[in-house]
């Protein structure tokens, strides 16, 4: 199915049916990627008065109860109300679903102990591209990134520069395949998601950060749509599914 999206007097036409799934499934599992100190995901069945809910078990349905924690247990997207005193809702900030994007592909530098993508790499990137949303791939780009474990690994993350030149930018949706944008260790800083969400001054309510997502070796760089689907839950952050379109024409 061809769609016809207009962005200012630009046009431009993808394939509905030619979805690219960038987000990481949700598994009950030790092997389920992780992050933040907590404890796997987990799926079970009701059970009460002798009735379980799985068919597997003898129930007439399966009726299971999950356990799992956005932030850390796979792809979501969060709003400001992720940092704020004030209660905000990804469920209330999150109005559009679609987005003119461009998927960058970064290798973080060294800076000390730690490895940082910064302001420079991606000014040279994204340059004058004129774009609502920039999904970053980090390499190296393995498969683990599937269902590592992220606790104490120190991973990478975005300098408040770089967070600050996508804000000045006008970029609103961030997406990126590490489990925060901010050093892991921080002393509550998150100085990367202050900065995107330009805290200190008028928030930017309507923008959005999706972490933890994977986007395949075999999907090249380049402008793209992005369609940001969320699970409707009235908190912070959501569970997620990104999915990217190529631009036909």
């Amino acid at each position: 199915m061809i769609c016809t999206i207009q962005r200012n007097t630009t046009k431009h036409q993808i394939d509905l049916s030619k979805p690219l799934d960038i987000s990481i499934p949700l598994r009950a599992s030790e092997d389920n990627v992780n992050a933040w100190y907590v404890d796997a995901p987990t799926v079970q069945p009701v059970r009460f008065d002798g009735w379980v809910g799985s068919v597997k078990e003898g129930g007439d349905v399966n009726f299971n109860t999950i356990s799992f924690n956005p932030h850390a247990h796979g792809t979501h997207t969060e709003c400001v109300g992720h940092i704020t005193e004030e209660v905000y809702s990804i469920n209330q900030n999150l109005k559009q679903f679609f987005f003119y994007a461009e998927l960058i592909t970064v290798v973080p530098e060294k800076m000390g102990d730690d490895y940082i993508i910064s302001r420079k790499q991606l000014q040279s990137i994204i340059g004058n591209k004129k774009r609502e949303a920039i999904i970053i791939r980090t390499l190296p780009n393995f498969n683990e990134k599937l269902h590592k474990q992220y606790s104490h690994t120190n991973p990478p993350y975005l300098e408040e520069a770089a967070a600050v030149y996508l804000c000045e930018k006008g970029i609103e949706h961030l997406l990126i395949d590490l489990p925060s944008i901010d050093k892991e260790k921080d002393e509550g800083k998150l100085l990367a998601h202050n900065a995107f969400w330009n805290t200190t001054e008028k928030i930017r309510m309507q923008a959005t950060i999706t972490e933890f997502i994977f986007v395949a070796n075999s999907i090249e760089d380049g402008a793209y749509y992005v369609n940001i689907q969320i699970a409707p839950f009235e908190n912070d952050a959501a569970p997620s599914k990104p999915i990217l379109y190529k631009i036909l024409k």
